[in-house]
């Protein structure tokens, strides 16, 4: 056991690292509290004083906050769904006996370490593209007429671009929940006669739930904050405009880093909110 001595030896030696993590995080969000109560332009005047609350009067009153908070529950929703499902299916094959596997596995696992602009390039100008993107030449093979994708389907062209980079992530999480299943319990259900199906509704699935629960909980928090695809691809447009997207429009536009300020207190109050009942969630699936 660990002696008083060794205790706080082990406490001083870990406390400049708690002090830059704290200073990390507590320093820029003091900072966003101190300006959302200022009306601070910084190209027409600097600082001209404080304005108590109107900075979250004016942002919450706007016609666009409730659309964009709605948009990016939407994505995030429906790249939880997408990278789940399809995660859990490529795990399934990934865990199979395949020629190449270690290639394959690293090709599949591969766009998650590509930088979200390029991803969102890449989609938009070899796959999207209404005129020499990849699907529009798909489309004019089965005699159809090309589809403009960052128009027609906004944000289901968003949703897509996002779960190809986080699928990736989803499948090595579960391909490894996977591996950690005892192959005698499938064993034994096939020797009883258990279906397919039946196995994977009541070993598998189970088993993943827990790997699950962390996936969602992981991907909710960057998600929330997706910003780089919208601005590549729509730039906000066609009901694309994500809360964090509106908080970037509303200092570009305004100039006013109190108004960005007081949205970005909106957006760490949501992600907290999502943050507590998902973590309720992982909680049960963890104590059961």
């Amino acid at each position: 056991m660990a002696t008083q001595h060794s205790r706080s030896a082990a406490r001083i030696m870990m406390a400049p690292a708690v002090v830059l993590l704290l200073g990390w995080m507590l320093i820029p969000l003091t900072m966003t509290l101190y300006f959302s109560f200022k009306k601070y332009l910084p190209l027409r005047g600097g600082d001209l004083g404080w304005v108590g609350f109107d900075n979250y009067v004016r942002f919450v009153s706007s016609s666009a906050f409730w659309p964009s908070v709605q948009t990016t529950l939407v994505i995030v929703g429906g790249v939880l769904l997408i990278t789940v499902v399809l995660g859990v299916l490529l795990a399934i094959l990934l865990d199979q006996p395949l020629w190449g596997q270690g290639i394959v596995r690293i090709l599949v696992i591969a766009p998650f370490f590509v930088m979200p602009t390029v991803s969102a390039l890449v989609w938009k100008n070899m796959f999207m593209d209404p005129v020499n993107g990849l699907f529009a030449h798909l489309w004019k093979f089965f005699g159809a007429q090309p589809v403009e994708w960052l128009s027609d389907a906004p944000l289901f062209s968003i949703i897509l671009i996002v779960s190809w980079q986080w699928l990736p992530f989803a499948t090595l999480i579960l391909l490894t929940a996977i591996q950690s299943l005892d192959s005698e319990q499938l064993e034994a259900s096939e020797m009883d006669g258990a279906p397919p199906l039946a196995r994977f509704g009541f070993i598998i699935l189970p088993h993943l739930s827990r790997a699950i629960t962390i996936v969602v909980l992981i991907q909710t928090i960057f998600l929330l904050a997706v910003f780089a695809e919208i601005f590549v691809t729509t730039q906000g447009s066609f009901g694309t405009r994500t809360l964090t997207y509106l908080i970037f429009q509303r200092v570009l536009e305004s100039q006013n880093v109190g108004l960005g300020s007081a949205g970005g207190v909106y957006a760490i109050i949501l992600a907290n909110i999502v943050a507590i009942f998902l973590m309720r969630i992982v909680g049960k699936n963890l104590d059961s």
